[in-house]
Order: C-alpha cells, then sequence, then structure tokens
C-alpha cells in the first residue's frame, strides 16, 4: 500500500492544545449527531463534520479545502482501486453461480452436527471477495431453505453464516474498512491479512457455531417462506395451466422465478434472469446485463476453480508477505512476488481468472462478463464517496495536529495503542452505527501513534481498529434490519441474537489481537 496521508508542508494552523482538542470533539459529534440524529447520509455527514473541525481549530478556509481535498484524492487512489476491483470479482462470482456451487457442494457433503461449521467455513470463503451486505443476500436464502429440508433451527446456521461473513467484512482486505484502516496507518497490507486471517479464525468458530448452537435454544426462529429461494426451480413448461412463482405464488402459464415473472428462457436460454440479476447489496432485481439473444445455456462454474478464484489474491499477497520474511532484497524472488503480491495486481489476477473461470465457464458471452463487470460498480458508489469523505475528514485532523495531541496523551497516560484505537472505533461505531465511518475517525486519530510501533504492531493496530468498528450493531445500523428482516425476527430477538454476536466477534478478536500482541 501506498503511505496513505503525506505530513502538510506547514502548520495549517496556529491553534492551542485545548482550542485543537474543542476542535476535534466537535468535529466528531457533528458526524456522529448528523448520522444519527439527523439522518444525514455519512458522505455529507463526513464533510461537514471536517468543515466544523477546521473552523473551530481556525484553518484558513484555502488550507481547509486543501486537506481534505488531499485526503480524498489519497484515499481513492490507494483504496478506492482495490474496493473496485475486489466488488467486480465479487460481482462475477454472484451472478455466474459460482457462490451457489460452493455453497451446495460443501452443504450437500455435511449433515446434522457439522452443518453450522460447514455453514461459517462456506461463509467465511466467500465472504473474502463480497461485500457484508452482497453475502447476506447470496447466503440467506440457502440458509433458509437447508434450515427447512433438514429442521435443523434457523439460529443454529444463520449465526454461523452471519459471523463468517462480518469477521471477514472487518478484519481481512479487499473489504474497505481493513483496507482504509491499513491504508491510514501505512500498515503492510500482506502482514495484516495473515495476522487478520490467524485472528479470524477463532473469532468465527467462538461467535458461529458455539454461539449460535447457544443463542437457537432462546430465539426459535422459522424461515420466512416469502423468503426461500426460487433461483433454481424448474419452470413448469410452456402450454400447462399454471407455474410456481415465489412461495408458491400462482402465476401465468409458462411463468416462474419472482412472483410469476415471465420465463425468459425462451429469449436467452436460461442464461440469465431477473432473480438472478440481483443488484449487489440492493436486494432488487436489476435489468439483464446483456440481452443479445444469444442461446448459451447457464453452467454453473465447477467448485475448485471457483474456489481458486476467490484465494487467488489472498494467495498472492500472502506469499509476498512470505517473501519479505524469508528473502534477500534484490533476489529475483523477492521482486517477483514484491510486484504479484502488490494488493493491486493480486486482485486484477483475480479479476482476469474471475472473467474465465466464473463468466465464460457460466456461459457468458464477451459482453455479458463485460457487463457484469461494470454493474459490480455502482453499488459500491456510495461505499467510495464515504470511504474518500472518511479520508478527506481524517486528512484535515492530521494536518490540524489534532493526532500528535492524542499520540502525546496516550504517551502520557501509558495508555496501549491497541486499546485506545479499540474504544474509539467502539464508541464512533456505537454512536453512528457505521463500521466504516468508525474505522476511518478512529484510524486518523490513533495514525501518529502507529510511528512509535513496529510493522506488527501496526498491522495489530489496524486490527484492533477493525474489531471495535463491529461493536454492538443496533438500531442505527442498515445491517441490523437486513437481518431482521431476512430472518423474520422481532427487534428483541435480533438484539439476541445478532447485536450480541458482533459484540461477541468485538471482544473476542480484541483479545486475539492482544494475545498475538505478545508473541509477535
Amino acid at each position: 500500500m501506498p503511505a496513505s496521508l503525506a505530513a502538510p508542508a506547514e502548520p495549517v494552523t496556529t491553534a492551542g492544545d485545548g482550542q485543537l482538542v474543542v476542535a476535534a470533539l466537535l468535529g466528531i459529534v457533528a458526524v456522529v449527531l448528523l448520522i444519527a440524529w439527523a439522518k444525514v447520509h455519512p458522505f455529507l455527514s463526513l464533510i461537514l463534520g471536517a468543515a466544523v473541525l477546521g473552523v473551530v481549530a481556525s484553518v484558513a478556509p484555502d488550507k481547509m479545502i486543501t486537506s481534505f481535498t488531499g485526503g480524498v484524492g489519497t484515499t481513492v487512489g490507494g483504496v478506492g482501486l482495490l474496493i473496485a476491483l475486489g466488488a467486480m470479482i465479487g460481482g462475477l462470482l454472484a451472478e455466474s453461480g459460482g457462490a451457489d456451487g460452493i455453497v451446495n457442494r460443501v452443504v450437500g457433503r455435511v449433515s446434522g452436527r457439522a452443518l453450522p461449521w460447514a455453514m461459517a467455513g462456506v461463509a467465511a470463503l466467500i465472504g473474502l471477495p463480497l461485500f457484508f451486505e452482497v453475502g447476506v443476500v447470496l447466503l440467506v436464502p440457502i440458509v433458509l431453505l437447508v434450515s427447512m429440508r433438514t429442521d435443523v433451527p434457523l439460529m443454529k446456521l444463520g449465526i454461523p453464516a452471519l459471523a463468517g461473513l462480518s469477521v471477514l467484512h472487518g478484519l481481512v482486505p479487499p473489504h474497505p474498512g481493513p483496507l482504509v484502516a491499513i491504508s491510514s496507518l501505512n500498515a503492510d497490507l500482506g502482514l495484516t491479512l495473515g495476522l487478520g486471517l490467524l485472528v479470524a479464525i477463532p473469532t468465527v468458530i467462538i461467535s458461529g457455531p458455539v454461539f449460535g448452537n447457544f443463542i437457537a435454544r432462546y430465539v426459535p426462529a422459522t424461515a420466512p417462506a416469502a423468503l426461500l429461494p426460487t433461483r433454481r426451480q424448474p419452470a413448469t413448461p410452456a402450454g400447462t395451466a399454471e407455474a410456481t412463482g415465489t412461495a408458491g405464488t400462482t402465476g401465468t402459464a409458462g411463468t416462474t422465478g419472482t412472483a410469476g415473472a415471465p420465463d425468459r428462457r425462451d429469449v436467452d436460454g436460461d442464461l440469465l434472469t431477473d432473480d438472478d440479476l440481483v443488484n449487489p447489496g440492493g436486494g432488487q432485481p436489476g435489468e439483464p446485463v446483456d440481452d443479445s439473444g444469444t442461446e448459451t445455456a447457464r453452467r454453473t462454474p465447477a467448485f475448485w476453480p471457483a474456489v481458486i478464484t476467490v484465494l487467488l489474491p489472498v494467495v498472492l499477497m500472502l506469499l509476498r508477505a512470505v517473501g519479505e520474511l524469508t528473502l534477500d532484497e534484490g533476489t529475483a524472488g523477492r521482486k517477483t512476488l514484491d510486484i504479484v503480491g502488490t494488493p493491486i495486481v493480486a486482485l486484477l489476477a483475480g479479476v482476469i481468472l474471475a472473467m474465465f473461470t466464473l463468466g465464460y465457464q457460466a456461459g457468458f458471452s464477451r459482453s455479458q462478463v463485460s457487463s457484469v463487470l461494470g454493474g459490480s460498480l455502482p453499488p459500491i458508489a456510495g461505499i467510495l464517496l464515504i470511504v474518500a469523505a472518511g479520508g478527506g475528514f481524517k486528512q484535515v485532523l492530521v494536518d490540524a495536529g489534532v493526532g500528535n495531541l492524542v499520540a502525546d496523551a496516550a504517551k502520557d497516560a501509558n495508555l496501549s495503542p491497541l486499546l485506545l484505537g479499540w474504544l474509539v472505533a467502539v464508541g464512533i461505531r456505537v454512536a453512528t452505527g457505521s463500521a466504516t465511518v468508525a474505522t476511518i475517525t478512529a484510524a486518523g486519530i490513533v495514525a501518529p501513534l502507529a510511528a512509535t510501533l513496529d510493522r506488527p504492531g501496526v498491522a495489530l493496530l489496524a486490527l484492533a481498529i477493525g474489531c471495535g468498528s463491529l461493536f454492538f450493531s443496533h438500531v442505527n445500523d442498515a445491517g441490523f434490519w437486513l437481518v431482521k428482516e431476512y430472518f423474520g425476527l422481532t427487534v428483541g430477538q435480533t438484539i439476541k441474537s445478532w447485536s450480541v454476536m458482533e459484540t461477541l466477534i468485538s471482544v473476542v478478536g480484541f483479545a486475539g489481537v492482544l494475545l498475538l500482541d505478545l508473541l509477535v
């Protein structure tokens, strides 16, 4: 990762320490109130919060604008490209049926008590390139169907799946939160990835299958019939009296899928349907990626090629980290690993491989693959804007000198940087409901402390912030309502299950970070 933020050429303000502290507090409070109370979009809230911070800190308007836009540009250049490439891999995985193939292969080979563990593993695997919301949209219908067919309590399967997705979302690149923390702290991405996986494994086990088995006794949930998947149900042949829609809805002759939508297999050979083309993160059917009239039939990508495609970027980045530890600088092997393990190169290699193993293998034409790749970008526009504005907010914090004050205060108080980063992220997460905002703000505040740490220490600081950003999701978090509606829960049941699970992830993950801090 490139260095995320350059120090300003000259101070942007002559404000004293007390004024800077007040400015930082008011800026953060402005962001929290705008998001939580005024319901202003986080993108605008972060811009306005940066303005409040700059005004109170007596930063000249021109310097404030320069500082903010510089932070935006650097953040988008360092993080935005990676988020976009990760979204492309996730888009092909979703639209090709590769995710379904992985789920069905693993779930179909296990039974009974092993199902929750298999569900957690599958969620963690496909959660590597997918955003949390996309993973939920893909996995939950499968969880509902498996629960109904096997009579395994829904929470026993649902909690492990959610835990696998959530842990990967908060701790492992190329998800936005970890990437922002890594960029802000100038941490080593490969090392952070490796340590993040070490933390993620026990965290998923404890907050997933173990907690799911416990909470299933107290949250009796039943799979909502209306949300059971219909994607793979065979269509009723044309000419019959009626056809089946979602949840037994009767449609017109020759229909299938959602609510009796027309079966388009007579147009494009069942290559793509509205039910397949769910807008990632939105859960709403989109337009066909291509309606060129091709008659090629849909083929689900093979299991192992799909798995290899998902894991390729991770493996390349990990190999780079291993090379840095085992190979001398300047050797051919070290140079090669440094290049192929660069995040943008690793993710680009994943996208190119996915075009063949997921796109063309599924029967997509070149134009359809292009359309799927392009269609994966609009849903992440909001995330990119929030991340960019957060980078601007953080740069104003840094340029005004607030970060140095926090660093000095932490030294005087003998407070661990890891604990400080976790606590700041926890506070902002609970207040705003946004893991991304919590990560951005916490990373900006504790960034100066990274200079006092070694490479593993900086990586662990990024993970500590990621753990804090997952703490206690509640009613101000969109993920809370997504889980509530998909599992047909009451607010109280959602708090008992989902909110407690998120808190468990945060605490267990942070405990893992502290343990690694003693060992590395």
